[in-house]
C-alpha cells in the first residue's frame, strides 16, 4: 500500500494492489488539514498498519490515543 498527501494537506490517497487490480482510496477535509504526516530524510517512509488506519479516521495520529499496536493476551506461568 502507497500512502500520499497532496501538498494543500487537504486530501490523502491510498494506492494498493488487490491481485486483481489496483484500488485508489481517497479522503479529503472539508476543513482544516491533515497535520501529522511522518518525517524522514529519505524519499519514502514506513508506516504501520494502525498508524495508516489512525491517519485515515482521525487525520492527526499525534494526538490519538489508542490501544498499544502489540501486547500479551495471557499473562506468562
Amino acid at each position: 500500500m502507497f500512502v500520499f498527501r497532496s501538498r494543500s494537506g487537504t486530501a490523502i490517497r491510498l494506492l494498493t494492489y488487490d491481485g486483481q487490480g489496483y484500488w485508489l482510496a481517497q479522503k479529503r477535509l472539508s476543513k482544516g488539514r491533515f497535520v501529522w504526516w511522518p518525517e524522514a530524510d529519505a524519499p519514502t517512509k514506513g508506516l504501520e498498519a494502525y498508524e495508516a488506519q489512525l491517519l485515515m479516521a482521525a487525520g492527526d495520529v499525534s494526538r490519538v490515543r489508542a490501544a498499544p499496536m502489540w501486547r500479551r493476551v495471557n499473562a506468562p506461568k
